[in-house]
This record gives C-alpha cells, sequence and structure tokens, in this order.
C-alpha cells in the first residue's frame, strides 16, 4: 500500500510542477496592459476550447473545492480571465454544445432536448441541423484548420455528424459513455456508446472509460503538433465528469472525494499536457485557451454556493467556471463578476480572427473582447432566457431572475420528478430571487417587489413569441422534428411517467 501511495503522489506531482512553470512564463498584468492591442495583430490566433463534461461550480480549486486539487485548469484563469457569472443557456448535454457551436439559444439552433438513444430521436434523425452554421464552418473561411476530440452527443446520422458540422478531424465517442451488454433490451440502438471513431471509421469497439481521456489527449496534442504553423481550432470535449467516474489506475485514491474527484484530477492532468505542449511548440501567446463547462454538477458533484443541479433551471444547472487565457491580449489576473454566456464565444472567435458571422440570422452571444481585457466591466446582456429543454421557466435581468409556474407535463423527460438534487419540478406561482445578495436563490422575495415581477411581462411576451415554449412555435424557432419533444418512451425505467 505504501508503494502505491509513493507511486500515485509521484503521478500527481507533474501537475503541480507543471503549473509552476506557466506560472514562471505568465506575464504580469502590468506587462499586459503596457502592450499594444495585440488582437488586431497579423497572424491569427490559434483557438483551443476545453469543454468539460457536468462539472459544477465548486468542483475546482480556484471556484472552492475540497478535497480536489485543478492547478493546471486554475492556471488559465490565474494567467488570464476568470468569470465567476458565466451562464449555459441549457442544462444538459447537446443543447449546450449547439450553443457553444452556434452562439444560438438552443430554441433558435434546434436542438433544446439532449439527444436520445430511444426510438423517437432516431427515427427524426434529430441533432443539429446541417443549416446551423457552426464555429468550425466560420473559422475554415478564414483559413483554420479544425480538430473535434471527444464527446459528440449532438446526433450520428447524415447532416448532424461532426465532420458534417465543419470539422476538418474527429476522433471520439458517439455521445455518454456507455457499455451496454448483448442481453440488455437497448443493446442494438447503444451498443456502439463504448466504441471509439475517426470520422465516421469505427476504429474501436468495447472501449475502456479509463483509457479514454489519455487517447483524448494524445489526438489534441498530435493536431497541434502537426498544425503548428496555424491557425488552428481545437474543441475537446471531455467525457469527464459525466458518470460513471471511471479515472485510470494513476489517479485513483489521489482525491479526497473518491472518483468522482480522482477523476477530475486526470481532466487537470490532461489540461496541463495541453498546457504544456503549446508552451513546447512557442505558441502560447498565439493561442486562445477556454476552460468551462456544458452545465452544473448532477448530485454526485459539487455547485459551491449555488442551488439546484444538473437538469433545472436554478443557477445550479445554468452557471458554471470559466477561464480564458490570451498572454499579451488578455491580461492575468483578473476575477469577474461580469454577466457573461458561452454564446459569447462564437462572436468573440469572429472578432479576433477576422472571421464573417452569418447575416441571416441572429446571433445571441455578444463580443466580450472589452470584458476579457479589462476595457469593460458591464454584461452584454440585459436579458437571459432559462429553457429546460422546450419549456421556458426563467428568466434573468441583471440582478433580477424570475422562476415561472410549471407543471410535470411541462418538463423534458429528464426532470419529471424531484430525485438527485432536483428541485421546483412543479412551481404554482412566480418566484422571484435578488441574485446579488442571494446567489444561491433561496430566498423568494416575489410578494415584496410586484413591480419588479410586472417588468418581465414584456420579456415573457417576446420569449415565448420569439423563442417559443412548450405547445407554442417562436417566430424564429428551429422546431424539433418530432411530436411532443419533451417526452420519451423510458421503458426501460421501472416507473414510467412519460409516453412517446
Amino acid at each position: 500500500m505504501k508503494v502505491i501511495n509513493f507511486v500515485k503522489a509521484s503521478l500527481l506531482l507533474p501537475l503541480f510542477v507543471l503549473n509552476a512553470g506557466c506560472e514562471s512564463n505568465a506575464p504580469t498584468a502590468e506587462q499586459n496592459s503596457a502592450k499594444p492591442n495585440q488582437v488586431e495583430k497579423v497572424k491569427k490566433p490559434n483557438i483551443v476550447i476545453i469543454f468539460a463534461d457536468d462539472l459544477g461550480y465548486g468542483d475546482i480549486s480556484s471556484f472552492g473545492a475540497e478535497g480536489i486539487r485543478t492547478p493546471n485548469i486554475d492556471s488559465i484563469g490565474k494567467e488570464g480571465f476568470i468569470s465567476r457569472d458565466f451562464f449555459i443557456p441549457a442544462n444538459v448535454c447537446s443543447p449546450s454544445r449547439a450553443s457553444l457551436l452556434t452562439g444560438r439559444y438552443p430554441m433558435r439552433n434546434g436542438v433544446p432536448l439532449a439527444v436520445h438513444a430511444n426510438k423517437k430521436h432516431r427515427n427524426a434523425n434529430y441533432g443539429l441541423s446541417a443549416d446551423e452554421v457552426t464555429l468550425p464552418e466560420m473559422l475554415k473561411a478564414s483559413g483554420y484548420r479544425s480538430l473535434v476530440v471527444g464527446k459528440w452527443h449532438l446526433g450520428w446520422e447524415q447532416g448532424s455528424h461532426p465532420l458534417d458540422a465543419g470539422f476538418d478531424e474527429h476522433f471520439g465517442l458517439i455521445s455518454n459513455y456507455h457499455h451496454t451488454g448483448k442481453n440488455n433490451a437497448r443493446y442494438e440502438y447503444m451498443k456502439d456508446f463504448d466504441s471509439l471513431y475517426r470520422g465516421r471509421e469505427k476504429v474501436a469497439e468495447n472501449v475502456d472509460l479509463r483509457q479514454v481521456t489519455k487517447r483524448y489527449t494524445d489526438e489534441v496534442i498530435d493536431f497541434i503538433e502537426r498544425e503548428k504553423d496555424g491557425p488552428f481550432f481545437v474543441y475537446f470535449a471531455h467525457n469527464i465528469v459525466h458518470a460513471p467516474h471511471r479515472p485510470r489506475a494513476e489517479f485513483e485514491g489521489t482525491s479526497e472525494k473518491g472518483k468522482y474527484g480522482d477523476f477530475i484530477h486526470e481532466m487537470d492532468y490532461s489540461t496541463g499536457r495541453v498546457l504544456a505542449a503549446l508552451e513546447r511548440l512557442g505558441l502560447e501567446e498565439d493561442t486562445l485557451v477556454i476552460f468551462t463547462s456544458d452545465n452544473g454538477a448532477n448530485y454526485s458533484g459539487d455547485n459551491g454556493i449555488l442551488n439546484g443541479v444538473k437538469y433545472t433551471t436554478m443557477e445550479g444547472g445554468h452557471r458554471v467556471p470559466a477561464m480564458f487565457k490570451w498572454p499579451g491580449v488578455i491580461p492575468a489576473g483578473q476575477d469577474s463578476n461580469t454577466t457573461l454566456s458561452s454564446m459569447d464565444i462564437f462572436p468573440l472567435i469572429a472578432d479576433i480572427t477576422g472571421s464573417q458571422m452569418p447575416a441571416d440570422r441572429v446571433i445571441d452571444g455578444k463580443n466580450i473582447i472589452g470584458v476579457l481585457r479589462g476595457e469593460e466591466t458591464e454584461s452584454p446582456h440585459k436579458v437571459l432566457y432559462y429553457y429546460n429543454g422546450t419549456n421556458l421557466q426563467a428568466i434573468r435581468k441583471g440582478k433580477w431572475k424570475l422562476h415561472l409556474p410549471r407543471t410535470v407535463a411541462d418538463q423534458p423527460f429528464w426532470n419529471e420528478n424531484e430525485i438527485g438534487g432536483r428541485i421546483y419540478v412543479e412551481l404554482d406561482k412566480p418566484m422571484l430571487f435578488n441574485l446579488a445578495t442571494d446567489t444561491g436563490e433561496r430566498h423568494d422575495v416575489a410578494d415584496k417587489y410586484p413591480e419588479i415581477l410586472a417588468s418581465f411581462n414584456q420579456d415573457i411576451k417576446y420569449a415565448r413569441e420569439v423563442l417559443g415554449d412548450v405547445n407554442v412555435i417562436g417566430s424564429d424557432q428551429r422546431v424539433p422534428p418530432m411530436k411532443n419533444p419533451q417526452k420519451i418512451n423510458r421503458w426501460w425505467v421501472k416507473n414510467k411517467t412519460s409516453k412517446n
């Protein structure tokens, strides 16, 4: 046992050594502020987005995690910009990914629901529409080579495959990892959920999840080395820390949070390897690195001071850690409470790469380069809409957040009962929270501020008329291609609560 512990400790050591090395090479805030605006420099920046899966607001060190150490992830924010009020416009996997890649609310881009392996979704070929303009498609016109590695979860049929979405190269899993035995009733349509694909070719079957993160990271580094002359775009979509929690053996027992924390340690180590590759190749100052999560943690994780979990429209489902690093452009050491969104990444990248955003559709994200450079502190978002699937459940304006009445019938299939931290599945009257003084949404003040409640009426009307709602098709909604999209037939669940 002592030898095993020593080995584990030695394997963790590179995380801290690497982080220290990165810190020593990072420019100080004073050095950054003294440099001219490098956004306008001729050389286009490389882009690396590291997208965690189900990582909660309190799951990393710089956001207060206990028993989990994430020096490499934290270094991105320490050497750049930390966002502590980062809004994801969905509380589950698929819609959040679609919004990241398109800069649009899920109700606009046509993926408001998690893509599921059920018959209803498969028969409808539900997934990311080929008509949506994605980050790699926009960047291709600007001379970028692009790679997506990891979990896709946006459909696999013609039109929604990663290569159809504009990526030049792809390596990863179709969706969430599942190993389904041949005797399982869902085997026929989930048998490939533990298979690795390179583009459309299956390259490995029955893959052990404990081997996946290393293979992902190797792919990312290999691509960066091949494309070092740039410009390149990498979208690294981890399966960590989504269940099942299966870290490599080297990381087991390294945290005080069981395999959940060990899994996060493995992701941190992976992040350190990517950052080290950029530094080794002399690309650090030519690369914007972004780290964030697709939604909040479920009951296994920690959403810190926030209430609610993944699946809910509480802040715990939608607010996640986010960090941006670009030495010489984004001053180091910024710690911000300005409200930003993952949708902002699309126009941000368009601006810094000189790419042309599509002019024939609404892009909900805003260009936040001024905020990241420390030149602006006001949020570019006046109103934010919180949907649970196709159900409008909450609206935020500044410090005020309104929760709307709802029933179980309104809820998507993942949020039909109050288990695993799900709350307010049913709500018979509006709730109002002041997020400036009650970030945890624990003190409803609706009765005290009727005038604030009334001020949301136009926002509710706009959302329902334009983006849509349950049983309401919005004027700018891309409607999912199936009837009653909120519900699926979960026939494998003993206590069924939804119908096809």
